[in-house]
């Protein structure tokens, strides 16, 4: 009898276990993410051996990008999903450049990239960037959250959910304190569209994370970990050196801001650098390192 109650124990615990980890809470490294973005130029050349070196380091999840005519890298979905799966990540999460649906309302390109994406295990279907001229006006974002609203509803049907993930132009003011930020938040539907909260590019844009986590709870499901060299980094001004360093490395707050990662509706997070000084695997090493030990220790 009482082996039975041990047994039972044990289960309700793992299930909890598993409850846990789904709503954003993080025990040592179980979910420490990378955005693959990240390795861009050591991916395109060797699919598998950079996987397995990122498990290696120790992540446990991945962020997929590079979704291209139906493959990533020459790889299906199914394949590219294999690789992951066989060095025991898993990937909720992927990047999806939608061009074509965003700029041209391209049905067929959002169905195939949203079946395609499905094929991963995603939870996370994410849009993660706008052209120029995709957002030469606040009408131009009324429009662009239609079409999330759009996205939403397909990635939905296949049993995933839409975020959009942010860089610094959307929280450009375009008069009387609008942003494109603002219409998105207020133009989608809040129960289909959530956010990508990349720290480094709201706090670039002159924002505090924290304030708006509170602004907007529970829509941030999703944060990119990458931090700021120097307060100084010019608000809009992207070119050259953008300021960018390892986690714990810079001025951005992490510990304070995972304060509130029940607040964002945080599910998961991933490490992404854009411009690296070092060793690609360096670099990632130690803000995995600092994350681990520093934050979820």
């Amino acid at each position: 009898m009482s082996s039975r109650r041990i047994f039972f124990k044990q289960a309700s615990l793992a299930t909890a276990g598993l409850m846990v980890n789904k709503n954003g809470w993080f025990k040592s490294s179980d979910l420490i993410g990378l955005q693959l973005y990240t390795l861009r130029d050591e991916i395109k050349k060797d699919v598998e051996g950079v996987i397995a070196k990122v498990a290696e380091i120790g992540f446990t999840s991945v962020e997929v990008f590079g979704y291209d005519k139906g493959k990533f890298f020459g790889k299906t979905p199914e394949e590219f999903a294999a690789i992951i799966k066989k060095n025991n990540l898993k990937t909720p999460s992927g990047h999806y450049t939608m061009n074509e649906f965003l700029i041209k309302g391209d049905t067929e390109q959002l169905k195939s990239t949203v079946a395609d994406a499905a094929k991963m295990g995603h939870d996370f279907f994410v849009i993660p960037y706008l052209t120029d001229a995709m957002r030469t006006s606040l009408d131009d974002y009324k429009k662009l959250a239609e079409k999330l609203n759009v996205a939403a509803k397909e990635a939905k049907s296949a049993g995933m959910k839409l975020a959009y993930h942010n860089h610094n132009f959307e929280f450009k003011d375009w008069g009387n304190g609008q942003t494109g930020f603002d219409i998105f938040v207020k133009e989608t539907d809040a129960s289909m569209v959530s956010f990508e909260m990349d720290i480094y590019w709201v706090t670039r844009a002159g924002l505090d994370p924290i304030k708006l986590i509170k602004e907007n709870p529970k829509r941030i499901k999703m944060w990119h970990i990458k931090d700021m060299a120097h307060k100084n980094a010019p608000t809009f001004d992207t070119s050259g050196d953008q300021d960018f360093t390892e986690a714990g490395t810079g001025v951005i707050n992490f510990k304070e801001i995972f304060k509130y990662r029940k607040e964002s509706g945080m599910e998961y997070f991933f490490v992404e650098q854009d411009q690296i000084k070092m060793d690609r695997y360096e670099s990632i090493t130690k803000s995995f390192k600092y994350i681990k030990n520093n934050i979820l220790a």
